[in-house]
């Protein structure tokens, strides 16, 4: 049967607002790679450029050949298999342009966890870490939260607590999923040499440009507002028969809960590191800025604003929190990934079970039919039934990661595949690794290495 032009409109506009958000979510890969960059020393730098390239062009393959197949394939509720390499696509409920939307999202994920393993990773991990998270780790959680068919997704028909867990746009399936993978990776390598002192006591490694980190933070906030309104197409593409009135009157309450929360955590982070360190740090405040984003996206769609000043003001107290609990443990994280995408994201999870509004759960959910009673926050009198199944969806996440990544993390490790010599990190992964520097050297009166064999030479002379 022809589409009447109402529907041909209607289509139309979907598919231009979805490649369009996933234009913007792509140019987050922009902000990574500028944070991560300002973020390492000057003389790793274009080692962690190049990461972020195979990142996304890695991923592209993965999840075009695996991935997009794990986490949309209709097979069973715990994972997708008749999808491989876009077989059936485009098809009555998938076409190319929600590939190229859910693309975007898997390969933030490696992004991630590339930040945690800075600065002492062989780039012979990256190619593997990168290919299976982005092929079968993160998909297979993405298809949990967000399939139709997913045993957590608050889209099913058979609703796991009556509820189904709300992730809308990834604190847990994107952020959490890459900050355990680089938390195990982490941990397995160890810290950077010189990070603590013979005493255990934190040395700063500074990043070498404050420039950059800022850039990549207004890039990322710019890439939200495709990452969270923008996952009102999951809802009109995977859920047809929910009600398209009520999810598009939300878009732009969700980008200003969104720009809230970011706003909020970038504040609270900028006084409290204040009193912490005695002045302003704008590196402080980008990272805080950021986990309040994290912490927001699960239940932007469905909070109101004033919640989500409160979403923000407890993700920059968990973002602080758990910076110190870190230097503590001597855990080194170059980026603080894992306590930002992972403790915000866990906040963000639990948050939404605590505060999502019934109004707006059933307006993004439910079909179109008549106002259907669902489970929402527990604070606002919502009963324990999304509450339980946030909690559940963060145990599940932590231990589907820690079962996949750790061990392979561990076997890279046992094969000398994962970490580079203490003599190639000294001298800085750009020149014993990728050919010479990110950017040229000073002239001065000290010999400057132009390989690193030069570099072995000279420290031999001066010793």
């Amino acid at each position: 049967m022809e589409a009447t032009w109402e529907e041909s409109v209607t289509h139309s506009i979907n598919a231009i607002y979805l490649l369009f958000s996933a234009y913007l979510v792509f140019v987050m890969q922009i902000g990574f790679a500028m944070i991560c960059a300002g973020s390492v020393r000057a003389k790793n730098a274009m080692n962690i450029m190049l990461t972020n390239v195979v990142d996304a062009v890695v991923g592209s393959i993965s999840f075009y050949l695996f991935g997009f197949a794990f986490a949309y394939g209709n097979s069973n509720p715990f994972i997708g298999t008749d999808l491989f390499a876009l077989a059936n696509i485009p098809n009555a409920t998938y076409d190319y342009a929600y590939f190229l939307y859910q693309w975007a999202f898997a390969i933030a994920v490696a992004g991630i966890t590339s930040g945690s393993i800075a600065e002492r990773t062989q780039f012979s991990a990256y190619l593997v870490f990168s290919f299976f998270l982005s092929g079968f780790v993160y998909p297979i959680v993405a298809h949990w939260v967000w399939s139709p068919s997913g045993w957590l997704s608050p889209g099913s028909s058979d609703l796991f607590l009556g509820s189904g867990a709300i992730d809308f746009a990834g604190s847990g399936a994107v952020h959490l999923v890459g900050a355990i993978a680089g938390l195990w990776g982490s941990i397995i390598e160890g810290p950077r040499v010189g990070r603590f002192d013979a005493f255990g006591k934190p040395v700063p490694l500074r990043g070498h440009s404050a420039t950059l980190v800022v850039l990549g933070t207004f890039l990322l906030w710019f890439g939200w507002f495709g990452f969270n309104p923008g996952s009102f197409n999951k809802i009109v593409v995977a859920y047809p028969g929910t009600t398209n009135q009520g999810n598009w009157t939300s878009v732009g309450r969700t980008a200003v809960v969104t720009t809230l929360a970011g706003s909020t955590a970038g504040i609270v982070t900028l006084f409290g590191r204040r009193l912490l360190i005695g002045h302003w740090d704008a590196l402080d405040v980008c990272n805080g800025l950021l986990g309040g984003l994290v912490a927001i996206t699960s239940g932007c769609s469905v909070v109101e604003p004033w919640a989500a000043i409160i979403c923000g003001f407890v993700a920059a107290c968990v973002l602080i929190g758990l910076n110190i609990v870190a230097l503590k443990m001597h855990y080194d994280d170059p980026l603080e990934a894992a306590q930002l995408h992972g403790g915000c994201g866990i906040w963000g999870l639990l948050f939404t079970g605590l505060f999502a509004k019934e109004e707006f759960v059933i307006q993004t959910y439910n079909s179109g039919e008549a106002k259907v009673a669902r489970p929402y926050g527990l604070l606002l009198g919502g009963g324990w039934g999304l509450i339980g199944a946030q909690v559940i969806e963060i145990l599940v996440i932590f231990g589907w990661v820690s079962v996949t990544m750790g061990p392979m993390f561990y076997v890279l490790h046992k094969l000398n595949m994962l970490r580079i010599s203490i003599d190639e990190e000294a001298a800085g992964l750009d020149i014993s690794r990728h050919g010479g520097y990110a950017y040229a050297p000073q002239e001065d009166n000290h010999p400057q290495p132009q390989s690193y064999s030069d570099y072995m030479r000279i420290r031999e002379d001066q010793s």
